[in-house]
């Protein structure tokens, strides 16, 4: 089946867009899609009852990668005013970003960041020459240290309002530990300690890996035909740890559960035939779409995704093309919220063996 980006649309009322989270993290609803549960294709529930849905003996992965404080305001030396965005700190002196101005900067040029430090715009970036490479300019500290001492929290482009203190933490998930990622892994977003307590308490095992999500992950698609779209680059870390743990979630009859479709995509990265996962650190580009050979993860906790995105196209790979249409209509006709700060879907494998495009 040759699918196109048109394939991957569908209307959404703008007031469904949720621009700030639900006054408690457990207490937005959840969807759950699987096919046929009780005669039914998806089942309306809350987030909080989650844990009726688990097992003893599954096991969820999350991400635990660290929104770092990535977007900056400043201006070139000719005065012109520009918007910079970090794609990824590179080492304490490099880092790659998106560059908003009425004309790109040159090689060479310098840019006064944040009214507190410079740095110099190197050359292009990126599998498209999309980013822009920066370098630290005598400048006191590292980019993680001004990062977080003169950027701004990087909400997404959808999201009307300017970082309040509020999304300071609800913008954080409650076990973000490595700092990194310019956007949340906002499946993430609905757990609270109090859950994970729960979930523990109740014999359901607990992972974590390392993907820093990317600026990148907001960029449109350019194309037509998604067999010719190329994906943005991000690096994983997957624990020995959490290698041990899927290895003896597989060989109990267990279940792994991604809690995101980053931590879904780290996973398949480094997934083994067996279903079993590869230590270490690695980039992926993976593009996941309808016809992908699901390796390791046989369940996805995720939020709503945009119209005509590659989430999207992957959330279709892994509960079945006309399940997450169905679902994405039903979501609209019973007012879900959508997006980073919405509700919630519980997707099930459809596990239909076929060939990645």
């Amino acid at each position: 089946m040759s699918l196109t980006v048109d394939d991957f649309d569908f209307p959404l009322p703008p007031e469904l867009i949720a621009q700030h989270p639900a006054a408690e993290r457990t207490g937005s609803r959840l969807l759950h899609v699987c096919g046929q549960c009780h005669g039914q294709p998806e089942i309306d529930r809350k987030f909080e009852n989650l844990p009726e849905l688990l097992k003893v003996g599954d096991l969820l992965v999350f991400n635990d990668t660290r929104v770092i404080k990535a977007r900056f305001f400043g201006c070139k030396e000719t005065g012109g005013l520009i918007e910079v965005m970090l794609e990824r700190i590179v080492d304490a002196t490099h880092a790659i970003c998106q560059i908003r101005a009425s004309k790109a900067p040159k090689p060479g040029s310098i840019l006064l960041l944040g009214d507190a430090f410079e740095v110099c715009m190197t050359g292009r970036a990126g599998t498209d020459g999309d980013f822009f490479a920066l370098e630290l300019v005598d400048a006191t500290g590292n980019f993680w240290e001004l990062a977080e001492q003169h950027g701004k929290l990087p909400l997404p482009p959808y999201i009307e309002h300017p970082a309040e203190g509020a999304d300071e933490t609800r913008y954080q998930t409650v076990y973000a530990r490595q700092p990194g990622a310019v956007a949340a892994p906002t499946a993430g977003l609905h757990f609270d300690e109090a859950m994970l307590a729960k979930l523990r308490a109740q014999g359901v095992n607990t992972a974590f890996l390392t993907l820093h999500v990317g600026a990148g992950t907001y960029r449109p698609m350019r194309v037509e035909k998604i067999a010719d779209h190329r994906m943005h680059s991000e690096r994983f870390e997957i624990p020995q740890a959490t290698a041990e743990a899927i290895a003896a979630t597989r060989a109990a009859g267990g279940r792994v559960i991604a809690v995101g479709t980053t931590s879904l995509r780290a996973l398949e990265s480094a997934g083994n035939d067996d279903g079993t996962v590869r230590v270490g650190g690695a980039e992926t580009s993976i593009f996941i779409t309808p016809g992908y050979r699901f390796k390791v993860v046989d369940r996805l906790i995720t939020n709503f995704h945009l119209p005509k995105s590659t989430l999207l196209m992957l959330v279709s790979a892994f509960a079945g093309y006309d399940n997450i249409r169905a679902a994405y209509a039903h979501a609209v006709a019973e007012r879900y919220r959508f997006f980073s700060y919405g509700d919630a879907m519980l997707l099930e494998r459809t596990g239909q063996p076929s060939d990645a495009i």
